[in-house]
């Protein structure tokens, strides 16, 4: 295979991200902000950046967030065209869908996951082993201490020999797993349209690979030592965010008054402001439109989204707040993700500190996880609005549209379009 090859990428973003309601409720997970930015815009920018340009957009649930956001891809410098997957039927269907859509030219595909941070030079060092193998499919592979959980393979020098789904720990084959990155020429195609669904009701690109394995077709691993990252809880989010503002350089669009202090770097957008008194400790990403201050403390790694105002003696500590949301006076909000189009009143305050000082948990699709930090707070979905001098314990999870009344004290996470009100008992007495 020869390096005139042409490539198009696909990547996958047609699920919802169960694991990250409730802020998937209203977009995909891809969409989420880390840095200032959707998280699937850094893997187009990879992309871009590896010489590859020509792009397919695998999408599904709430797709208009993507198609309005990315459009043709023309402002990023790539071409971005869309299949759209009506049913969610694994990953081999949803790659199988872009078979009618490749052009002429299009010899070979890079796939991969929209929640999975790759960098250009794990793509390219894929299109490299690619050139140089004449291999018809080749997986990134990554080592775990536990493969109990994915899919692991077999190797024989670089040859997959097998694949085997969530093995105990002693009938794994080895601690290699499927990172999710895949590079295939077109005879992939051919593969999916015999592949049947899996136990649990899909389409499995790993059941399509062992046909071309049993077919004596050379499907190769690539153990990359190239960093990539994979998204899928909430704190995941909040360390990314930390990863790539430690990545950032200050770029002053906006304005700021005589008075405020900086130290380090900030992003701050066009037609936002920094009021006097307000006191920055970088890296801090401020989208368009804001209003902060006057006399606000913004901590190291604030993400904060477009259209947002933060009101006088707030401080922000470690945490993402999305477009629309507005943190009044004397609020504090700590290591945590706040939805968009939010109203945090007066007085609010997230703890993200256990008082037994252990790990804080989280409700991930139904179960209490331990996220392993010892600082994080909470999780807002949009709409989300508090009243004023309400608290909020760490890991909890506040859903859609819910609102939480003045005083209350919250322990527990409150589920989509709920009303908490907190009853007061008082008691008037005369002077004596």
């Amino acid at each position: 295979m020869e390096r005139g090859v042409h490539m198009r990428a696909v990547i996958l973003t047609a699920g919802e991200g169960t694991r990250m309601r409730p802020l998937t409720l209203t977009r995909p997970k891809t969409m989420l902000p880390v840095g200032g930015k959707p998280l699937l815009e850094y893997t187009v920018e990879a992309l871009k950046e590896a010489g590859i340009k020509n792009i397919t957009m695998i999408v599904g649930y709430q797709k208009e967030a993507v198609k309005d956001y990315f459009k043709d891809g023309t402002s990023l410098g790539v071409n971005i065209d869309y299949v759209i997957q009506e049913e969610r039927l694994g990953t081999a269907h949803a790659i199988g869908q872009i078979y009618g859509t490749l052009k002429e030219d299009d010899d070979a595909v890079i796939v991969t996951n929209g929640d999975i941070i790759l960098g250009h030079r794990l793509i390219e060092s894929l299109m490299t082993k690619f050139y140089e193998s004449q291999a018809q499919s080749i997986l990134v592979l990554t080592q775990v201490d536990d493969p109990s959980s994915f899919g692991v393979v077999e190797l024989e020098g670089d040859h997959i020999k097998d694949i085997v789904e969530k093995p105990s720990l002693e009938d794994a084959p080895s601690n290699l797993i499927n990172a999710g990155i895949y590079l295939f020429d077109r005879n992939i195609f051919k593969a999916i349209e015999k592949t049947e669904k899996s136990e649990r009701g899909e389409y499995e690109i790993t059941d399509s690979l062992k046909i071309q394995i049993n077919k004596g077709k050379k499907v190769l691993g690539l153990v990359s030592q190239d960093k990539w990252i994979d998204v899928g809880r909430p704190w995941e989010f909040l360390e990314l965010n930390e990863h790539f503002l430690e990545l950032s350089e200050s770029k002053i669009e906006g304005e700021i008054e005589e008075g405020a202090t900086i130290h380090g770097p900030i992003i701050l957008k066009k037609d936002s402001i920094i009021r006097s008194g307000t006191y920055i400790m970088g890296p801090v990403y401020i989208g368009e439109n804001c209003d902060i201050g006057p006399n606000t403390f913004l901590r190291k790694h604030t993400s904060i989204g477009n259209n947002v105002n933060v009101g006088n003696a707030v401080e922000i500590k470690n945490s993402i707040i999305m477009d629309g949301t507005n943190v009044n006076h004397l609020s504090y909000v700590g290591d945590s993700i706040i939805g968009a189009d939010c109203n945090i009143a007066a007085g609010t305050n997230i703890a993200n500190l256990r008082f037994d000082d252990e790990g804080v948990k989280v409700t991930v699709k139904g179960k209490r996880i331990d996220s392993g930090r010892r600082k994080m707070g909470v999780i807002f979905a949009d709409g989300v609005k508090t009243g004023i001098n309400s608290s909020f314990n760490p890991g909890v999870t506040i859903g859609l549209n819910s609102s939480i009344g003045s005083g209350a004290i919250i322990y527990r996470d409150i589920p989509d379009n709920k009303i908490v009100i907190h009853h007061q008992t008082q008691e008037m007495m005369d002077k004596k």
